[in-house]
């Protein structure tokens, strides 16, 4: 029956012991929490995210969670919200190519905001933080999407219940049915926000995470939900197919999905990152420049083709464009915040070149394979010469891992303008040892005390 699945998913979040996850996994589980609150508190910054604050301090009343980058403290509804939304507001959040989409953007900022409420100890927000995720990854592991829908929210919401039921102590059927009832809950979000570049985008795991929480607490109060709410959702408007078996196929094995994701190391879309690490290795071998160029082609998974526009209007749509992107890559020499901050969007010579740069499609190609290509790179140069690179995993994926110091780099470079370079240190240090906390608020307090 196709309740089994959820069964067996519920009693692993609830009876899982941190002691039994392995080493490796704890590891990867710090790293991720230290990237995420990274990416939160360089997207935090940004004046929409400084105003969605101050209204959810407004809005709250007293909290003991505290809202990264600021100095309020809110409940943990209004925290969640505002810190998930600034999380993604640069496109420097962490992924996961095997279930698709960004588990810990959806799981992490509700944990940590729980946490603090009932000043749970380290050991236990890390552990909500790794089921979580292995929830989000393996529903969408199982999930075909529809392609206008996009994937921030959707099946973000039942990672940050799954997260909040295991803090609240609730048992596996408590869990069962907070998961189900967040499913009913999810946004409904389409790509065109991103493509317009309008931030209404940056909201959904936001909202995801708010409704994540409020069904704990919903569940408490009597609420009831349908059966299967993963099935619901995803044989029916927002996917084309939903796989139970694929949910627990080797659960609780040795890997867990925390460990089989992606550190983003370009400030865009995951589905710039192979053409864009193609682009780098053309400029390493055999450099070239702008003016050299007289057409670039592409290719990428099909999805990538409403990534085409040549001509974003502005920040947010200009990381959904792989000919910007690619061409910002050739004028700068980076692809990090620096290059699509307004001021970059609108340059001449970048935009001059994107409008060279055409993307085709290969219906080979998909995110979630690592046997075949990610994307190719042909770039065309006026003296007749042809480049040519193809990548099949980024840089910064689990399977192309990045150095530990590019990893704590990234972390300084978008936290150290808040925290500076002691308070960034505290943080790296404290994260690092996350599991040996006695409450979660000394980790939370790095951003506090800055």
């Amino acid at each position: 029956m196709a309740q089994d699945y959820l069964d067996q998913l519920a009693e692993f979040v609830a009876d899982t012991r941190i002691e039994d996850l392995p080493p490796d996994t704890i590891a990867a589980a710090r790293d991720v929490v230290l990237d995420t609150l990274g990416a939160i508190t360089a997207g935090s910054r940004l004046p929409e995210n400084a105003n969605f604050a101050r209204l959810a301090a407004e809005m709250s009343g007293p909290g003991k969670s505290g809202i990264v980058g600021h100095p309020y403290r809110v409940q943990p509804v209004w925290a969640t919200f505002v810190n998930a939304t600034a999380g993604v507001a640069l496109e420097m959040d962490e992924g996961n190519r095997v279930g698709g989409g960004h588990p810990s953007i959806h799981v992490t900022p509700g944990a940590l905001a729980v946490g603090e409420d009932l000043g749970s100890s380290g050991r236990d927000a890390l552990a909500a933080i790794i089921l979580g995720y292995e929830v989000i990854s393996r529903v969408g592991t199982a999930t075909q999407v529809k392609p206008e829908v996009h994937s921030h929210g959707t099946w973000g919401t039942i990672g940050t219940a799954a997260a909040t039921a295991r803090l609240l102590g609730f048992d596996a059927a408590q869990t069962k049915l907070v998961m189900n009832l967040a499913m009913s809950m999810s946004p409904a979000n389409t790509w065109t926000p991103c493509l317009e570049g309008a931030t209404v985008r940056n909201l959904y795991p936001g909202r995801s995470g708010f409704q994540g929480i409020m069904a704990a607490h919903l569940s408490r109060c009597g609420f009831t939900a349908i059966a299967d709410g993963p099935a619901d959702l995803y044989r029916t408007f927002l996917g084309d197919g939903f796989d139970p078996d694929e949910v627990v196929a080797g659960l609780g094995s040795d890997t867990y999905r925390i460990q089989q994701g992606y550190v983003k190391f370009h400030a865009c879309c995951l589905y710039n990152h192979p053409a864009l690490d193609a682009v780098e290795n053309l400029l390493h071998e055999s450099p070239f420049t702008a003016g050299e160029v007289e057409h670039i082609v592409v290719t990428a998974p099909p999805i990538a083709q409403i990534m085409a526009d040549p001509e974003p209007d502005n920040m947010l749509a200009a990381k959904f464009s792989i000919p910007y992107a690619v061409a910002a890559a050739v004028c700068h020499g980076a692809t990090d915040v620096s290059a699509f901050l307004p001021g970059r969007v609108a340059n001449t010579e970048v935009r001059q070149l994107a409008q060279r740069v055409t993307v085709d499609a290969d219906s080979e190609m998909n995110l979630r394979r690592y046997d075949y290509p990610s994307a190719r790179v042909a770039v065309h140069l006026g003296d007749g010469r042809s480049l040519e690179s193809s990548v099949v995993s980024q840089r910064g994926d689990a399977t192309n891992p990045a150095s530990r110091e590019r990893l704590l780099g990234k972390f300084r470079s978008l936290a150290g303008p808040t925290l500076g370079d002691d308070g960034a240190a505290r943080a790296i240090d404290t994260a690092g040892r996350i599991d040996a906390l006695e409450n979660i608020t000394e980790l939370t307090d790095c951003w506090r005390d800055n």
